[in-house]
């Protein structure tokens, strides 16, 4: 079938919904012609194409990044049972723009197939929103949004795409700007259950690095304020980009069925959103500048820092955290090279100074979620 009949199919499919026949019949107020063009122009926003040819040989254009991030996939063998029965949707964390452009690479290596990928609108101007909406098959989502006519639109088109193609979706919704692992966001949750398919399973994925992109730019901001344009965090992200290299682990876990799952019980969409993130949690890699930074100190001595690393560990692993490393001097070398080449921490006089406090603290709070209290502050 040719790519343009299946996207005439898709919004086919979309207006013949329930949910939307009783809102353009006005069951929100909004009915006619009114609430015809609202869908129309909701469905031209959402409308995206994949061509997989294409996106195969995107990592050549991009090998300079690229280069930069070595890929590290775990448990691939889950996804391979996966797609072979089931329509998959993938739910990650969210730790970096490159997380759209690392996940499906980390697929496309092992030779599964590509999902589609729902990304905030702000990622859909100049050449990156090109290669979203027209190679990726990337579905811009405004977040936030409280028209009934848009929510309806979104849902139903969401559905739709899973009869077809696998989903990759972030349930934090965006980026952490504190570092921490956020609450879930439930709206795609709910919106994958209303495709109401027998053999859809939900895998949630974990992305890690040792150093993210934007880490200075997130830290410093905290809290996300106004959304910004994408050209102008992009100009950013180049200037810390410097220098710069990095692990990056994409963990995936045992898939979750959506079976017996009601969409329309809040209560069930919650806690299946709740379980999701969670096991999100577990899965994530957790690197040695993660442990560093939670047990580091405004100064402290390499044998006093192993000390607090080694205590550390002992209460992840405990938590059954998926570590990189157990061992404290590995731990505290690796780190440490990497946040001095960063100038977040410098060793001077044979002690550990913290010269970039907030950026530290985004790591610290990377593994607060697996601690019994809240990870050690820097003072």
């Amino acid at each position: 079938m040719a790519r343009d009949t299946v996207a005439d199919e898709i919004i086919k499919g979309v207006l013949a919904r329930e949910e939307v026949v009783a809102y353009l019949n006005g069951s929100h107020g909004a009915s006619g012609e009114q609430a015809e063009q609202r869908v129309h122009e909701y469905l031209d926003e959402l409308r995206t194409r994949q061509r997989h040819a294409i996106y195969r040989v995107l990592k050549h254009p991009l090998y300079p990044i690229f280069r930069k991030i070595d890929r590290h996939p775990e448990h691939v063998d889950r996804l391979k049972r996966a797609t072979a029965k089931h329509r998959v949707v993938y739910v990650s964390n969210h730790r970096s723009h490159i997380d759209y452009l690392i996940e499906p690479l980390v697929l496309e290596d092992t030779d599964i197939r590509p999902p589609v990928i729902a990304a905030g609108i702000n990622l859909f101007g100049g050449p990156l929103g090109f290669i979203h909406k027209h190679v990726t098959g990337a579905i811009p989502i405004r977040r936030n949004v409280k028209d009934p006519g848009y929510l309806i639109t979104l849902k139903a088109y969401i559905a739709e795409i899973l009869g077809r193609h696998d989903l990759l979706f972030y349930i934090e919704g965006g980026r952490s700007y504190s570092g921490e692992l956020k609450a879930p966001k439930t709206g795609l949750v709910h919106a994958a259950l209303g495709a109401e398919l027998p053999e859809l399973v939900f895998v949630p994925c974990a992305i890690a690095y040792d150093l993210v992109l934007e880490d200075f730019i997130l830290a410093h901001q905290k809290v996300k304020g106004r959304q910004r344009p994408f050209t102008r965090e992009l100009a950013e992200m180049v200037r810390y980009a410097v220098g710069y290299r990095s692990r990056a682990f994409v963990t995936f876990g045992e898939p979750i069925a959506a079976a017996g799952i009601d969409p329309h019980a809040r209560r069930d969409v919650l806690e299946l959103a709740h379980h999701i993130r969670d096991s999100i949690g577990r899965l994530m890699k957790v690197l040695p500048t993660m442990v560093m930074a939670a047990a580091m100190r405004r100064s402290i001595t390499r044998a006093d820092l192993e000390s607090q690393v080694a205590s550390l560990v002992d209460t992840l692993v405990a938590a059954g955290a998926n570590m990189a490393t157990t061992d404290r001097r590995e731990i505290v070398d690796e780190a440490a090279r990497l946040f001095d080449a960063r100038g977040i921490v410098v060793e001077d006089d044979g002690r550990f100074r913290v010269r970039e406090r907030m950026v530290l603290k985004y790591y610290a709070r990377a593994i607060q979620h697996l601690l019994p209290i809240p990870a050690s502050r820097t003072h």
